[in-house]
């Protein structure tokens, strides 16, 4: 797989990353846009939920040295 970096005009952007989508080669986009504010609230209940579920042992973690050596 190889990789593209475009840099476009603000006008452009919007349209050009539509256009990029619907591009049936196209396996992922990454923007430089910041998360939306329900992005950021989908993702907080996301990890609420996962740390609920840590407490109540249905959930399994790694330990910090495991989650170091990963790195």
């Amino acid at each position: 797989m190889r990789q593209v970096t475009i840099y476009i005009t603000d006008n452009e952007y919007g349209h050009f990353v539509e256009l990029a989508k619907n591009l049936q080669y196209v396996k992922k986009i990454e923007t430089d846009e910041a998360p939306t504010k329900q992005e950021i609230v989908s993702n907080l209940k996301k990890g609420f939920e996962e740390m609920t579920l840590i407490k109540k042992g249905k959930l399994k973690t790694t330990s910090l040295s495991d989650f170091l050596n990963e790195l």
